[in-house]
């Protein structure tokens, strides 16, 4: 019975030292915790007397039963990080199998998303994107992922000359911008240039005059 419980005590000390190679805690000592408690301490004695203590921290929990006057005190994976903690894939394949694929005819992206918010509190869902400064993992609204607008020029007077129109926030890309002439689609990078919040109307290098009640639609996405 003795061996039997030594080879046990042994295990999990051999579990928990793997698991501690790569932890973020790997100078100093942690504080033992409280028995009774999710993150609490489990005292062991040794074939020899010595007392020892397992615990669990940082995004693991303990959970004890005494059933039938056996108790059995399990690890499991759930709790609250305490510490930043960072894993080194090394190459290999790190994955989560059994995601639920999200149905977008019946489910639409979050409206309500706040900061650090718990689940069961918003709805509908947002985007995982990672913060390559950090390396940490966050979350995006799906309305963020692609920005874009629209933006309506009604022109009063005759142009047969190049001109500007102000367009906050437009995609300096070509390929991201469309401009209409009374709903006819100019050609970009002869009837119009794109740059930094603002359009040209090229109307000297595509030869065609503007005149006053011309109505020049702009779109674009970023």
């Amino acid at each position: 019975m003795k061996n039997n419980y030594l080879k046990t005590m042994i295990g999990c000390l051999t579990l928990f030292a793997a698991m501690g190679i790569n932890a973020q805690t790997t100078t100093g000592d942690i504080a033992k915790q409280l028995s009774g408690t999710a993150s609490g301490s489990v005292k062991l004695v040794d074939n020899k007397g010595t007392i020892k203590y397992l615990q669990a921290a940082n995004g693991m929990t303990t959970l004890t039963n005494t059933t039938n006057d056996r108790t059995t005190t399990t690890w499991q994976l759930g709790g609250t990080l305490t510490a930043d903690t960072y894993i080194d894939v090394n190459e290999s394949v790190f994955a989560l199998d059994g995601i639920e694929l999200i149905d977008t005819e019946t489910s639409a992206p979050s409206s309500d998303t706040t900061d650090q918010s718990d689940h069961g509190t918003g709805s509908g869902w947002t985007l995982l994107v990672r913060d390559e400064a950090t390396g940490a993992v966050k979350k995006l609204k799906a309305t963020d992922l692609i920005q874009g607008g629209s933006y309506t020029h009604n022109q009063v007077s005759d142009a047969d000359a190049d001109f500007n129109i102000s367009v906050p926030g437009i995609s300096s890309e070509a390929s991201q911008a469309w401009v209409y002439r009374n709903g006819a689609k100019l050609i970009a990078g002869t009837d119009y240039v794109v740059d930094a919040d603002q359009v040209t109307i090229q109307s000297t290098t595509s030869d065609f005059p503007v005149y006053s009640g011309d109505i020049i639609e702009i779109q674009w996405i970023k």
